[in-house]
């Protein structure tokens, strides 16, 4: 029970990431009183990311200082069923964001757009190889949106973060170095492309030397300096091998901070509160509506009620679904029944790698960035043929090093001692003589692979923790080997002294301690049929008409693709709804 209620606002926005802060500005400028309330601490620029402090990698890349703790926000994992799911107690296999910022504190950068294949993948299977290919467990479904709708709100975004890339398709024209295979688009990047490094160019020429397409990869790390829609600079990055895990000391890898939240801060009519997790979305007495949030105010130790008109639900993709569980908005999903929405259709990235080792080149890692390289996408969705392989995804292919740092970026060839003489020998003689070529690839959806509520396991204010049901499927399996046998077709004709692969293969069991990707999706996925879908085309939820759920819980299956640009376009398409539809009628949408 709250021990109080502040004042109502025109808004409340749950999660300070990107889309949070994205929906903050946007309906600033509206003129709406917002507030934000974020459960992790308050992070700028200065003074959490300042140099030396934010290059110290056994605090930030090894003891994941700037993510979630399990202490306080975790979820049960089991593979199937019919197991007895268990708390995910130590982060490995994925690391929420934690803090203002979220996620988009502690990213490489990796920003890419959906191929048009993947917004209508049903359809687009059903169309071009027939139902029949699709396995009888797999919930392939349409986004009901498309890819020439979104182009704009995409473009929206990459000019807002300031993207960094070449062009492949100008408005149906095939541009030279770019990526034949995208989706058309309006206009070229706001940044041209990173400097590549040696080791993306050797790649890049073994690609062309095969009848493939490199292209620079696009890349949130800036490559000259900006200035965006927001007014917000950016300066070019000087490469120095610490992006992933920590915020950028430089300002040039985009971030809600660098891109949007120091111009936000000083609009009057936006608020934010940080250490203030939403407990609860609580509902009208029908239903039919929001009337705001309850939260837990760590600075006070106070339950409070925020009354709000509309509820934006801008948390990681994980704890959307979650809090609209807690919330009973929406009905869960039953994976036996195969009815309800809530929690349905979660997936995660398939992903795999080669290592190459030349003892004659050195490639000097620890100059590197965490989205710069190369990379071909001639395997990705829209150029397999699905009915001839037997399987239904894709994968980018790229190469490119994010850095060489001492603990975790010593790659080594098979044989070597894990300690003692041998291992310092051995970084002695192979040290910046590796280059890895990685396959970042789809997982599709299936009945059995869902999110709701453990019966077991509570968090700290007593709810009950969100469960994970998710293992891999023989359809993703053959999707990695397949990208496997292409990868290592390349390395092999660059002639390394050693070589090394990993990729998942058969009966391989999803496990949650190494990491893999930050990239959990689904759950709260968007629809045209609110018996399949918990959000409508907008975002808008189908139960609670002033309830939109933003994020990367929307995506129906997973493209091959990182999430972010299509996070961020998400944002901007549903923005145009609120402000063009339903801010002067407020209603359901469909």
């Amino acid at each position: 029970m709250a021990t109080r209620t502040d004042p109502k606002k025109d808004v409340v926005i749950i999660g300070l990431g990107w889309t949070g802060a994205i929906m903050g500005m946007e309906l600033a400028n509206e003129g709406l009183d917002i507030l934000a309330l974020e459960r992790g601490d308050d992070r700028s620029t200065v003074p959490d990311f300042q140099y030396p402090n934010i290059f110290d990698e056994l605090k930030y890349a090894v003891r994941y200082d700037l993510m979630q703790k399990p202490v306080n926000s975790t979820l049960t994992v089991r593979h199937n069923t019919q197991e007895t799911a268990l708390p995910y107690r130590h982060l490995g296999s994925f690391l929420p964001g934690d803090g203002v910022g979220g996620a988009g504190v502690h990213w490489n950068g990796q920003n890419w757009r959906p191929q048009a294949v993947e917004y209508r993948l049903r359809s687009y299977v059903e169309e071009t190889f027939g139902a029949d290919i699709i396995p009888e467990d797999m919930q392939l479904q349409d986004w009901g949106v498309t890819a020439e709708e979104l182009e704009p709100h995409l473009t929206k975004f990459e000019s807002v973060a300031g993207i960094a890339g070449k062009a492949g398709n100008i408005n149906g024209e095939i541009q030279e170095g770019g990526n034949p295979f995208e989706a058309p688009r309006s206009v070229e990047y706001p940044m041209p492309p990173l400097k590549n490094t040696w080791d993306s160019e050797l790649f890049a020429d073994a690609a062309r030397k095969m009848g493939y397409h490199p292209f620079p990869r696009p890349s949130a790390n800036a490559s000259i300096q900006y200035v965006n829609d927001y007014g917000m600079q950016l300066g070019p990055c000087n490469y120095c091998g610490f992006c992933e895990r920590f915020g950028c000391n430089n300002y040039s890898k985009s971030s809600p901070q660098v891109c949007i939240l120091d111009a936000l801060k000083r609009k009057p009519n936006f608020s934010y509160k940080a250490k203030c997790e939403v407990l609860k979305i609580e509902k009208a007495a029908d239903g039919k509506t929001a009337t705001g949030v309850t939260y837990f105010d760590d600075n006070t130790g106070e339950e409070v009620f925020q009354p709000a008109d509309l509820v934006l639900v801008c948390a990681y993709s994980l704890h959307n679904v979650h809090l609209l569980l807690l919330s009973e908005i929406g009905q869960p999903y039953d994976p036996d029944t195969g009815e309800g929405v809530v929690g349905r259709n979660y997936s995660y990235q398939m992903t795999g790698g080669t290592s190459l080792w030349f003892k004659d080149k050195v490639f000097n890692p620890f100059v590197g960035t965490g989205s710069g390289g190369m990379t071909i996408d001639d395997f990705s969705m829209s150029q397999i043929d699905f009915g001839k392989e037997g399987f239904i995804g894709g994968s980018y292919i790229t190469c490119g090093h994010t850095g060489g740092r001492p603990i975790q970026q010593m790659a080594l060839p098979p044989g070597t001692p894990a300690w003692g003489a041998g291992w310092k020998e051995a970084v002695g003689e192979w040290y910046g003589h590796n280059l890895s070529i990685g396959s970042h690839g789809s997982n599709m959806a299936y009945r059995d692979t869902c999110l709701d509520l453990d019966p077991t396991y509570k968090d700290r204010h007593g709810r009950p923790l969100m469960r994970m049901t998710f293992n891999w499927k023989d359809n993703d399996i053959k999707m990695t080997q397949f990208m496997k046998a292409r990868i290592e077709e390349i390395a092999e004709s660059m002639n390394p002294d050693a070589m090394a692969s990993g990729y998942k293969g058969d009966g391989a069991q999803y496990d949650v301690r190494p990491y893999q990707s930050t990239h959990n999706v689904g759950g709260a996925i968007m629809g045209t049929d609110p018996k399949t879908s918990a959000i409508n085309r907008y975002l808008q939820s189908w139960d609670c008409h002033n309830v939109w759920v933003m994020g990367a819980s929307a995506f129906p299956q997973n493209i091959q693709y990182n999430p972010t640009g299509a996070v961020g376009g998400l944002a901007y398409w549903a923005l145009e709804a609120l402000r063009k539809d339903y801010l002067p009628n407020p209603r359901p949408l469909m």
